[in-house]
């Protein structure tokens, strides 16, 4: 098993940026691919990104995931922030024998962490 423990969550002003972290424990992190979902109020939790086994991330414009084994920890760096990015960020993990295949399902992950709020305003 793998605990995950997000932080980096806070109020930001429109344009800006912010650095999730997620430190897992517990078991080997680099025999898990990580993802980051979120969830906004009253919408479904929504894919964000995902990092595989070899480091290689799913970036798109303004998120980029990375992870450092050495520290068992996940990272997503957020810029240019604007108010629809407001939601709770989630971490998760899922123990993978293949070290290439990204992960987009919420449902293909095993372990998640308890969250951390974003809330990007004025």
């Amino acid at each position: 098993q793998v605990q995950l423990v997000e932080s980096g969550g806070g109020v930001v002003q429109p344009g800006g940026s912010l650095r999730l972290s997620c430190a897992a424990s517990g078991s080997t992190f680099s025999m898990y691919a990580m993802g980051w979902f979120r969830q906004a109020p009253g919408k479904e939790r929504e894919f964000v990104a995902v990092i595989n086994r070899n480091g290689a991330g799913t970036n798109k414009g303004r998120f980029t995931i990375s992870r450092e084994n050495a520290k068992n920890t996940a990272y997503l760096q957020m810029n240019s922030l604007n108010p629809e990015d407001t939601a709770v960020y989630y971490c998760a993990a899922h123990y993978s024998s293949s070290f290439a295949t990204y992960y987009t399902r919420a449902a293909d992950y095993e372990y998640w962490g308890q969250g951390t709020q974003v809330i990007v305003s004025s």
